[in-house]
């Protein structure tokens, strides 16, 4: 039995499908636990993962849902950043004959974007939470709080923003190849 790039991607698009649901669980279990510790603080000590940030709740309710917020906004941008690649798998509207083209060359761009961002956001929580331990609260691993990687991001959207450029250049020549047939 033969790869077909038909099968690859329909492969893809199944992983893609089974990861965004996956991280929107966990977005959504950052959410409603923080929303829940504005009625019940007692339910901190059961966050998603088991993440105990009770005693950061304990030390300063700000801090808390700042570093909640932090932790929402990474998987608020890992959902998104599976639902374009969902979008992209699924509509199927790029054309592998000619893959230069200005739908795939914005979809590069904004995962290039996405991955920015993420990085961003997840070194600024850990840049937080290094920050939370130095004054002496107790904070669960930044693996565990989903923070971990912001390295990898960053590298990530720094070789997708070239690849976005490889890409523009490949549309301008194919624009300029119509013209001249």
């Amino acid at each position: 039995m033969e790869i077909t790039t038909k099968r690859t991607l329909t492969v893809l698009l199944v992983l893609a499908w089974i990861i965004f649901v996956g991280i929107c669980i966990e977005a959504g279990g950052f959410i409603v636990n923080a929303s829940f510790a504005l009625v019940n603080p007692s339910v901190v000590k059961h966050l998603w993962h088991e993440a105990d940030l009770s005693a950061l709740l304990a030390y300063n309710t700000w801090y808390f849902f700042a570093a909640m917020l932090l932790m929402s906004v990474v998987a608020i941008l890992k959902a998104w950043l599976f639902y374009l690649i969902i979008k992209i798998l699924h509509d199927k509207n790029f054309n592998l004959a000619r893959p230069f083209n200005g739908v795939l060359r914005r979809f590069i761009f904004n995962i290039a974007c996405i991955t920015f961002m993420i990085g961003l956001f997840s070194w600024w929580g850990v840049k937080y939470t290094s920050w939370l331990t130095g004054q002496g609260v107790a904070i669960p691993d930044i693996q565990d709080l989903r923070l971990g990687g912001a390295d990898v991001w960053l590298f990530m959207s720094v070789t997708l923003f070239v690849i976005g450029q490889i890409f523009k250049r490949g549309v301008e020549m194919q624009a300029e190849n119509e013209l001249t047939i």
